[in-house]
């Protein structure tokens, strides 16, 4: 591919058909598979704006999770080639796409060289066929899937036929698609849905040795990656790319490492990328061997990219060239790209006005981790008016994530009405202080319905919110988006992420290793006043290794700033100086906490 970027996961609907939107000028984006209502949904909604033919797929249907995202993803590949084809034939004029394909390729790529080159060509007939060449060598992006691994609700039987729970119906709905991408695991390793991914022959070189389909890590350190990675290839499955992402840095659940920072993580897997591919292409192939596999194998490719946080072109390269990545991911700036993603017209004006405050993290998610907030949505507006009423908590239809069995036998969510009921009579009827009660009351309200929250927006953007359908809308970008203040055509936010304009000028903004350090600072800060009251030797065992892991990452980045050469000594001294003031929050933080 000719750019260097992806579009990430963006909750459940907001890039649910990006690959619509972008995938023709050869950008790759990723939607995700979770939701199979949004997405047949979705289907009904392109297949009638192109006129293509919509047959239902029905929930009384045997396995039809699966066949709806088959559905899905078929149409939409149809779709993109359609696209494609019909950019392809037009002509090198100002205005057309296939003007803007090649407008927004990177000065640095090959194509874009080329392009440049026929520009000046004046013979018409030698100009024809350069442009015959280019057009010969385009490529679409690649329309990948997210599956959060830990999103694997079990199923109740149709018509005496069992069913697969979540996650392996998405995984199924992918592998049996005419898609030729990667799918995303993302939120940690679930050996049940890497043992169904035996079951497709595509995850399987095929005759001429090539991967119809390929898997994609998103990993947080390398430690995991290299367990995750070792497993799949015992297997015969190989990882084609390691996403790392940024465990506070970034929008949607955050999942923080024990105080691993990003850049000595992109160091680890610098060193022992080399390594790393020797190890597990040994495994890979004695696996296939044993799976009755011929071929002859050559190692494939494994690509390393990096995505959170990411604000400016002098990071992106830096991070490329530095760490010898294949890639980086921009998600969150994208939301304020309204011809990319599907974001609401009162979220998107929220969102472009928005500062830094507006963004936290918080206990939100039912999952019981960490999530990105954003405090004007409509679906916090509605949460604080149903606690006013003494309502609170959503109705649950859905149910994707029901895991709670604290007062049901069968698992409810805790998000939902009845759970939060249940748990505030039992909160009150325990011997708690006035003052403990509410705080935990409160730890229980502030769960909110992610299942409708974060599809809405699709419903209220495309118009095909239904007479009594909930339009209270979530959002959950990462703290890197309220640097970016107000609306961006996908040009101008390209063309930002390649440094042919700058969307930040005036902002004051630190490093992205800077923002994630002093996110993780807050982290630590904020987990250790919760559970000052009670400070066991384990939590301090704990608390310990964290800093340890924070001092070890400052002094990384203190041997760093000196290597940037794409940045001004004036920058690089900021940078050092804000490394500092890190440095001594960490120490006082730590210092008052050890003498308690």
């Amino acid at each position: 591919m000719s750019h260097t970027f992806h579009i990430p996961v963006l909750g459940l609907a907001y890039s649910v058909d990006t690959p619509l939107k972008v995938g023709r000028y050869g950008i790759s984006s990723v939607a995700s598979i979770v939701d199979d209502n949004l997405i047949e949904r979705m289907r009904e909604y392109h297949a009638t704006q192109n006129q293509e033919n919509y047959t239902p797929i029905q929930d009384n249907k045997a396995n039809f999770r699966a066949k709806r995202i088959t559905a899905y993803l078929n149409l939409m590949q149809d779709l993109l080639d359609k696209q494609f084809e019909a950019l392809k034939e037009q002509a090198f004029e100002p205005g057309t796409d296939l003007t803007r394909y090649f407008d927004l390729q990177p000065d640095h790529s090959a194509l874009k060289k080329a392009y440049l080159q026929m520009l000046n060509i004046q013979d018409d007939e030698l100009k024809a066929i350069v442009q015959k060449q280019l057009k010969d060598k385009m490529q679409k992006g690649a329309i990948d899937v997210n599956i959060m691994a830990k999103v694997d609700k079990l199923n109740s039987p149709i018509n005496g036929e069992e069913q697969l729970s979540d996650a392996l119906a998405s995984l199924q709905g992918f592998a049996e698609s005419k898609l030729n991408a990667g799918v995303v695991l993302s939120a940690g390793m679930n050996p049940r849905l890497y043992a169904h991914l035996e079951n497709f022959k595509d995850f399987y070189p095929d005759e001429n040795h090539k991967l119809q389909k390929t898997i994609i890590l998103k990993v947080s350190d390398f430690r995991s990656a290299l367990i995750q990675a070792k497993f799949l290839a015992k297997k015969g499955l190989w990882v084609s790319e390691f996403r790392i992402e940024s465990g506070l840095n970034c929008g949607g659940h955050a999942f923080a490492t024990d105080g691993y920072l990003l850049g000595p993580i992109l160091e680890e897997f610098k060193v022992k990328r080399q390594e790393m591919l020797a190890e597990l292409f040994g495994m890979y192939k004695n696996a296939l061997t044993q799976k009755g596999y011929t071929g002859n194998l050559e190692t494939p490719l494994m690509k390393i990219s990096v995505q959170g946080g990411i604000g400016t072109a002098e990071e992106d390269n830096f991070l490329l060239q530095h760490y010898q990545l294949d890639a980086t991911g921009w998600g969150s700036p994208f939301l304020l790209v309204p011809e990319a993603t599907n974001v609401d017209e009162e979220t998107l004006n929220n969102l472009a006005e928005a500062t830094r405050e507006d963004f936290y993290i918080s206990g939100s998610s039912p999952l019981g981790v960490p999530f990105n907030n954003f405090r004007k949505t409509t679906a916090e507006k509605l949460r604080l008016e149903r606690i006013a009423k003494g309502k609170p908590g959503s109705p649950c239809t859905k149910k994707y994530l029901v895991s709670n069995t604290e007062f049901t036998k069968e698992p409810i969510c805790t998000a939902s009405r009845k759970y939060q009921n249940l748990k505030i009579k039992s909160l009150q009827n325990s011997d708690l202080g006035e003052q403990e009660l509410q705080t935990k009351i409160n730890e229980v309200t502030e769960k909110i319905c992610l299942c409708e929250g974060l599809v809405t927006s699709a419903y209220l953007k495309n118009d095909m919110i239904k007479p009594k359908e909930n339009k209270a809308v979530t959002i959950c970008p990462g703290p890197n988006i309220a640097y970016f203040s107000g609306k961006f055509s996908l040009d101008e936010m390209v063309k930002h992420i390649y440094g042919k304009i700058n969307l930040l000028a005036g902002a004051e903004r630190s490093n992205i290793f800077i923002n994630e350090l002093n996110l993780y600072i807050e982290h630590l800060k904020k987990d250790i006043s919760m559970s000052w009251q009670d400070l066991s030797d384990k939590k301090i065992k704990y608390y310990t290794k964290f800093r340890e892991q924070l001092e070890q990452g400052i002094n990384y980045y203190k041997q760093l700033i000196p290597e940037i050469q794409n940045q001004t000594d004036v920058y690089k001294n900021k940078m050092l100086k804000e490394l500092q003031e890190a440095e001594e929050r960490l120490k006082m933080m730590i210092f008052s906490t050890e003498n308690a």
